[in-house]
């Protein structure tokens, strides 16, 4: 049994859309269970008119809902003890839940998250972390959007942090991590990015197979299973994809319907465009999970619709069901035990020629 704690409240729509999405998760994730935090008087009507998710659900009230134009340090003032974002958090941190969902503020989550949960002992800054459709599949990429910049450490960790999600996701065993970079040679590129490549080579870690740099259409091709950027550039990559998505689509939308033989011509390939619509439906990829937190906690998007928040639920569940923290301190354990054993090996042999 996933239990997976939500807030209600969250998004452009709250419980109008969160509501039929968990209807969405239980009809094809049965073993999943609910904790619901929202104003009662905003969830309990849509609830009564979903019985099966009010049989597989507890609600709990709360006062106060985060506004999606709050900054971060007003919700964590007003917003903390009394608040569904604050409540359904706190619900991983005390084990009342494995995950919690949300589609509110991402800074004011964020935020939350980090004052709750904590990142992990070796970790300086969490991440975002995106799915992304490809040529290939599907690719995960990170940060888009928790932090801006990065030096060559954050990087690193990063890495580690998608190669785990990555193993989690994909059942991958060495998922193959590339740094975004203007160009794929060594000598390009910011020196913290060139460190962090360096760096990465001589760890050789055996949780990954460090590819090198990749460029801005290399994550569309999926030459990689894992992307690594700083969240500035990250973000810019995702925001853009999402435009050129919509924007792809509306341009067929409209040759379709030009004239009387586009018309004809679309019945005749309804089929193609059927599977390209399912490819090209970012509802589909609908979710960010924070990375390097003591717990797992999913974004979804304000604006999407109840199938784009089943898709972020069911992303949570499967980072709990694929063991995703378990995985991330195995794999940072390894990493910080091979950087120990190097660091002793030039000392011995110092000693050796004593």
């Amino acid at each position: 049994m996933i239990r997976i704690s939500i807030d209600a409240m969250g998004g452009d729509h709250g419980p109008s859309v969160i509501i039929p999405g968990i209807q969405k998760v239980i009809e094809r994730r049965p073993d999943a269970r609910f904790l619901l935090f929202g104003h009662e008087d905003a969830v309990a009507p849509v609830l009564d008119r979903h019985p099966r998710v009010k049989a597989v659900s507890e609600f709990v009230h709360c006062e106060i809902a985060v506004r999606m134009d709050d900054k971060p340090s007003q919700a964590l003032r007003h917003g903390r003890w009394k608040s569904s974002m604050w409540r359904a958090i706190e619900a991983v941190k005390k084990d009342e839940a494995d995950v919690c969902v949300s589609a509110g503020n991402t800074g004011a989550l964020m935020a939350m998250s980090k004052f709750c949960l904590r990142t992990m002992a070796s970790i300086e800054r969490p991440a975002i972390a995106a799915i992304w459709p490809t040529m290939r599949g599907e690719s995960v990429v990170l940060d888009v959007g928790a932090t801006i910049g990065a030096d060559a450490h954050q990087l690193i960790d990063f890495s580690i942090l998608g190669a785990a999600m990555a193993r989690a996701l994909f059942q991958l065993d060495r998922p193959t991590v590339g740094l975004l970079n203007v160009g794929v040679e060594e000598i390009k590129g910011q020196e913290d990015v060139r460190e962090a490549g360096r760096m990465l080579r001589e760890a050789n870690l055996e949780t990954m197979n460090y590819h090198g740099f990749v460029e801005g259409d290399d994550i569309g091709k999926g030459s990689v299973d894992v992307v690594v950027t700083e969240g500035f550039s990250g973000n810019i990559a995702l925001k853009s994809a999402e435009g050129t998505a919509k924007q792809l689509a509306e341009y067929l939308r409209s040759a379709m319907s030009r004239t009387i033989m586009a018309r004809i011509g679309y019945i005749f390939a309804r089929d193609a465009f059927a599977r390209l619509r399912e490819k090209m439906d970012v509802r589909k990829i609908n979710g960010g999970i924070f990375l390097g937190l003591n717990g797992i906690v999913v974004k979804s998007h304000g604006g999407t619709d109840d199938e784009g928040f089943a898709a972020a639920v069911e992303l949570g569940y499967d980072m709990v069901r694929n063991r995703l923290i378990d995985k991330i301190k195995a794999d940072f354990d390894r990493f910080h035990a091979g950087r120990a054993a190097g660091n002793r090996a030039p000392e011995a042999a110092d000693r050796e020629q004593i």
